[in-house]
């Protein structure tokens, strides 16, 4: 491998353990075989575009964050059109609708201990009925509108000014009933997507 050529493998073997899986979970997360994840690593095989995009959902990286070179500066300051926007099926859900639901984050898993979220959630936004976990603890004040969160067996409804904080495997959801649009900032530690 040249100085110009990008480390696949080394670079998802890096992501895979930041975020403290094994193959074989990142496997079952990307709905892939482990050996297909092993080989990347191992830079034996190419993946597939398609192949790529599955193991990354499964890390809950974008192609983009992905193919940013580790050497790149972090960067400091933040305008609202330069935050990336996450969402996961593995972590928000096959039913959360992109068209309703906004995740803009500042931090990432690779580099950050600490992720911050502007998190919109327009009328009938959902992260779905499925609850869903992930290795983290995450707080939120909402700015503007009503949110209705599940955690476990307890279920709230929060308005501007009100806030949360809880271990985020514990299954939870976030859904908007109301009629208006609700507005979170958010915090999670360690960042898991």
């Amino acid at each position: 491998m040249t100085d110009t050529e990008f480390d696949i493998g080394g670079r998802l073997r890096g992501l895979r353990q930041t975020r403290k899986l094994s193959q074989r979970q990142l496997a079952a997360r990307a709905g892939v075989t482990n050996g297909l994840i092993s080989m990347i690593e191992q830079n034996k095989i190419s993946p597939s575009v398609a192949n790529l995009k599955k193991i990354l959902d499964g890390l809950s990286t974008s192609m983009v964050d992905f193919f940013l070179e580790a050497a790149e500066e972090p960067k400091t300051f933040w305008r609202h059109d330069e935050l990336p926007e996450i969402r996961s099926t593995v972590h928000h859900g096959p039913e959360a609708t992109q068209a309703k639901l906004s995740l803009l984050r500042v931090g990432r898993a690779e580099r950050n201990n600490l992720m911050l979220l502007h998190e919109t959630y327009d009328p009938g936004a959902d992260t779905g009925p499925t609850l869903y976990a992930h290795e983290a603890e995450e707080a939120g004040i909402v700015i503007e509108g009503e949110i209705e969160i599940t955690v476990g067996d307890e279920v709230s409804r929060l308005g501007p000014g009100d806030a949360y904080i809880f271990d985020s495997r514990r299954p939870h959801r976030f859904r908007n009933p109301g009629p208006s649009r609700c507005i979170i900032v958010s915090a999670c530690t360690p960042p898991t997507f």
